[in-house]
């Protein structure tokens, strides 16, 4: 019996772990390089979104609150998208992406401040940027930075 009830557990934990994926659009980057090389060719701004996938409950609620809105899939298109996820289980992320967030987190995060958005040109230079959210469902400042940055 116990072995039986543990074979239904199994896909309960599964589905528990994929809360911790990293934002499901194809249109995020995981590379700065990748993402300046290819707002250089588009002439767009970089939007980079700083995260703590597994551990940050404002991340979570944000991910939810404004990704998966048509607002934000509609302004996200004039942007090219970095993902920096700073997880605090390291099988989430192989280990040179995790050094690669680190560094990244050291160059434009110094605060280390999750959630953040940051807005840089093509050339790597800052524009803007916005830090934290309050899980209140309200995401007209972060709509608001990337209208004004697009």
């Amino acid at each position: 019996m116990k072995y039986l009830i543990l074979l239904f557990m199994i896909p309960l934990f599964a589905s528990a772990q994929a809360d911790y994926n990293s934002v499901d659009d194809s249109k995020w980057l995981t590379n700065y390089d990748s993402a300046i090389s290819k707002a250089k060719k588009q002439k767009k701004n970089v939007l980079v979104y700083f995260t703590g996938s597994d551990w940050c409950p404002p991340c979570k609620m944000l991910k939810t609150d404004l990704f998966d809105t048509n607002e934000f899939q509609e302004l996200s298109n004039n942007y090219i998208l970095l993902y920096i996820d700073v997880p605090r289980n390291r099988d989430l992320i192989s280990e040179k992406q995790m050094i690669h967030n680190k560094e990244l987190l050291t160059k434009l995060n110094k605060k280390k401040v999750f959630p953040m958005f940051k807005i840089i040109d093509a050339k790597g230079k800052e524009l803007d940027k916005l830090s934290g959210y309050s899980m209140n469902g309200v995401i007209d400042s972060h709509l608001r930075l990337l209208e004004k940055n697009k």
